[in-house]
């Protein structure tokens, strides 16, 4: 099911990028629903095919992947390094990222949080996705000459698992409520349908944003985590915080 579209703003693409064909489903898919709710065209590029993974063949897993990627109303792609379980942190990787993300154009990019303690493959992809944010800048750089230089607005990490979430960053909750992208969440989480058969991985994700929405008075919220501190051009309008008094 995908969540229909509110309005159309014309916003900036968003570019979501996860290490395995299920880590932006299930680390953030929430929020990819509700920004197509909102009328923000995402675009996802997973850097392996699974095939490290215990479950599901490396088919399987980019057929599911495509198939949630559309219940989320997303485009995907998928972009081969070093494989499932031998990512490194490399200048090549980076600056192919950075060629996407110069072809792409996002206003907003999302990626695995740095925090060592998860799948290698997550963090290394976090620093990689930093650095490639940097150098799409960078009008300089031989080998990204064929794309004009861009610089997004934000960068935002998601955590695949609660122990992932960064310590002393203060999240920027994303609220999920609304039935429909809780719908949409739902369904895309379940096409991975590899990785649920032996683990409840939909309820656990479903209970993370529960606790994060009850904290913040609403019924769902997904913690999303800035790179660098968020400049608004006024007092927020329309907004609350999750303290209440």
């Amino acid at each position: 099911m995908k969540p229909a579209p509110k309005s159309r703003h014309n916003l900036p693409p968003l570019l979501a990028f996860g290490a395995h064909p299920d880590d932006i489903e299930f680390g953030c898919g929430g929020v990819i629903a509700s920004e197509t709710r909102a009328g923000r065209a995402p675009h996802f590029v997973v850097c392996s095919r699974g095939e490290a993974g215990s479950r599901g063949t490396p088919k399987q897993r980019v057929a599911e992947g495509k198939k949630a990627a559309s219940l989320l109303g997303a485009t995907i792609e998928f972009l081969q390094l070093d494989g499932d379980g031998h990512l490194e942190v490399r200048a090549a990787h980076a600056i192919k990222l950075a060629a996407i993300i110069r072809r792409r154009r996002p206003a907003i990019v999302l990626a695995p949080s740095l925090v060592e303690n998860q799948h290698p493959d997550h963090s290394r992809l976090g620093q990689l996705v930093r650095d490639a944010c940097r150098l799409a800048r960078y009008g300089g750089l031989r080998e990204l000459r064929a794309a004009a230089p861009h610089a997004i607005e934000h960068l935002f990490y998601y955590a695949v698992t609660a122990d992932a979430e960064p310590t002393g960053v203060t999240p920027v909750l994303i609220d999920v409520s609304a039935p429909d992208v809780l719908a949409a969440w739902t369904s895309a989480m379940k096409a991975h349908a590899s990785q649920i058969s032996t683990r409840n991985y939909v309820e656990l994700q479903l209970t993370r944003a529960r606790l994060r929405g009850l904290r913040a008075g609403i019924s769902h919220a997904i913690p999303l985590f800035p790179n660098d501190p968020i400049v608004l051009n006024g007092l927020p309008r329309g907004s609350h915080s999750s303290r209440h008094f």
